[in-house]
């Protein structure tokens, strides 16, 4: 398909999702993110509705330096029996700027009644007018007929005169709009097939989800003959939202094999999503097909093992082609395969085969029956790993820690401290601190023992802290797992901790996450790493010893220096 047009509606439609508002500057930044993600058109809002779109405009044409994309202005047919001249819809348009303008029209009767309150010849000579009048100021206009579908089903002479307005008035592409979301691809497929032998203009696409068709809708039209698709990036838009312009691009590169994205594009797809949803303060969606955390995530154990011999067996694409990753799960699903690619992925293991990988399957096994989760604990699954390889010698050894809760009186803040001694060396270190909880004094009295001995310490924080009751029919007395996760630098790990006791949960998480976090930058040298590998008890037929992998690959191995 030459000539297809991919165009970007996030700074607008995607806008009106509940939650969502862009600043003047995530408005700016996303355009250049688009833009370098080859996206043609960019609608950067509705000028005239409000001073942010207004500033918008105005920014953009003199701090973007776009490669690429075109910035749209997006705004409405004139006003029933107005004068084009003086139009406040109108003359917005051609105010922002923009070389191409997005004009949106009614197409259903039904809306041309009840919501415009005018005649159906009105309408169409409000659509004729408008985009004849913007062709005249020589912009590019592109018309979306709303609630196209919907209008067609019920009077499709109508809806089909609605397009023939625009393409007498000269819009350069007309654009069919699921505006309620619930047109089925077959239907759709069928309408664009009957539109496509009575409009002569090019046609494209704008799909909302509510029947949850949107993607699909928006792939079967470009299928159809549409040559514009329209979305948002990560689906944000109004009720249920709107296509995904992700899986839209991804699925034009993989599936239609259209030659439209560079190979280094596609692997921005990823990125922008993240940052995109970053901007937009919305928690990304791990179950988002191509871009999200768990898209070419695996964790039963014969797929892993299928997917280590040849990723094609459970993957229809390329994780890193995306700019994402394939991530490996843990848990009492889990096969030897599992260990191994993790073991692999970590770089903890550089030989293709692990003999001890079944013991440490073993003993995952049997802690995830007591409620342990390695899933988002990635810090605690290492510190298993090399405890099994027994290259892991403890930081410091508890001798005992004591908590304090307080509170005397009502409407008194309550008073925490934690004593703790920890013996390090051959120093025994007593230390007491407060803090606003339990697991915040353990914290602060365990740095103070510490961080003498440990100075890195000071750079490693507590980002993130999760409870998770396992069992609530034991009420209070309930078994629960406790997720914490720590930050150093651009680093993020999780640890996990479970008993009866939260305190006693916290503190097992709490102890990995430091432990982690000043053992992961210990890099050994290629002789410790090697000494360390031939102590193990080896079961020669089983392993293939790959002295080359082991290069540029030690710098998370765990050997305590010292």
């Amino acid at each position: 398909m030459s000539g297809l047009q991919v165009y970007d509606t996030t700074l607008r439609d995607g806008s009106q999702r509940e939650g969502i508002s862009f600043s003047v500057n995530d408005k700016l930044q996303i355009a250049r993110l688009l833009d370098e993600l080859g996206v043609d058109y960019i609608e950067g809002g509705w000028p005239g509705s409000n001073p942010k779109d207004m500033e918008f405009f105005a920014r953009a044409r003199t701090e973007l330096d776009l490669k690429h994309s075109k910035i749209v202005a997006f705004g409405s047919t004139r006003h029933a029996h107005a004068d084009i001249e003086t139009d406040a819809n109108v003359r917005a348009l051609i105010e922002a700027g923009t070389p191409a303008v997005t004009v949106v029209g009614k197409s259903w009767d039904f809306h041309v009644f009840h919501a415009l309150d005018t005649t159906l010849e009105e309408n169409l000579a409000m659509i004729a007018d408008t985009i004849s009048y913007l062709k005249g100021k020589g912009l590019e206009v592109i018309f979306d007929a709303e609630h196209f579908f919907d209008g067609y089903n019920d009077n499709p002479q109508y809806a089909l005169a609605t397009l023939e307005a625009a393409a007498r008035g000269g819009a350069d592409t007309i654009v069919l709009c699921d505006t309620n979301g619930g047109t089925m691809p077959l239907e759709m497929r069928e309408v664009i097939l009957q539109v496509k032998e009575k409009i002569q203009v090019p046609l494209g696409i704008h799909s909302h989800n509510d029947a949850d068709m949107a993607v699909a809708n928006s792939i079967v039209a470009l299928q159809s003959g549409a040559s514009h698709v329209q979305g948002t990036i990560n689906g944000y838009g109004e009720r249920c939202g709107n296509a995904d312009l992700c899986a839209i691009i991804a699925n034009i590169y993989f599936k239609l094999k259209i030659n439209k994205f560079t190979p280094e594009q596609m692997k921005k797809l990823t990125s922008v999503s993240k940052t995109i949803s970053e901007l937009a303060n919305v928690r990304p969606l791990v179950s988002q097909p191509y871009v999200g955390r768990n898209a070419f995530t695996h964790k039963g154990g014969i797929h892993v093992d299928a997917v280590v011999k040849q990723s094609r067996t459970y993957e229809h694409a390329n994780p890193e082609e995306v700019g994402n990753k394939r991530r490996i799960l843990i848990s009492e699903l889990a096969g030897k395969s599992n260990i191994l690619f993790k073991l692999q992925e970590k770089k903890l293991a550089p030989f293709k085969q692990f003999p001890e990988a079944k013991e440490v399957l073993k003993q995952i096994k049997k802690m995830e029956h007591e409620g342990y989760q390695f899933e988002g604990a990635d810090g605690s699954f290492e510190l298993l790993i090399w405890k099994t390889l027994h290259t892991h010698k403890p930081l410091f050894k508890l001798e005992g820690f004591r908590v304090i809760v307080d509170k005397q009186r009502r409407g008194e803040d309550l008073y925490v401290e934690a004593t703790i001694k920890v013996k390090v060396g051959n120093r025994v270190m007593h230390t007491a601190a407060e803090g606003n909880g339990p697991v915040n004094a353990m914290d602060n009295a365990l740095r103070k023992a510490l961080e003498e001995f440990y100075p890195k310490l000071k750079t490693i924080r507590l980002v993130d802290y999760k409870v998770r009751v396992l069992e609530g029919r034991d009420g209070t007395a309930a078994r629960v797992r406790v997720l914490i996760i720590t930050q150093n630098g651009d680093k993020r790990w999780g640890t996990v901790g479970v008993s009866e006791n939260i305190i006693e949960a916290s503190w097992i998480a709490l102890v990995d996450s430091i432990e982690y976090g000043l053992l992961y930058e210990s890099s050994p040298s290629l002789e410790e790493l090697k000494k360390a590998l031939d102590e193990l008890p080896w079961e020669e037929e089983q392993v293939e010893r790959t002295e080359e992998a082991t290069v540029g690959q030690t710098d998370i191995f765990p050997t305590l220096r010292g």
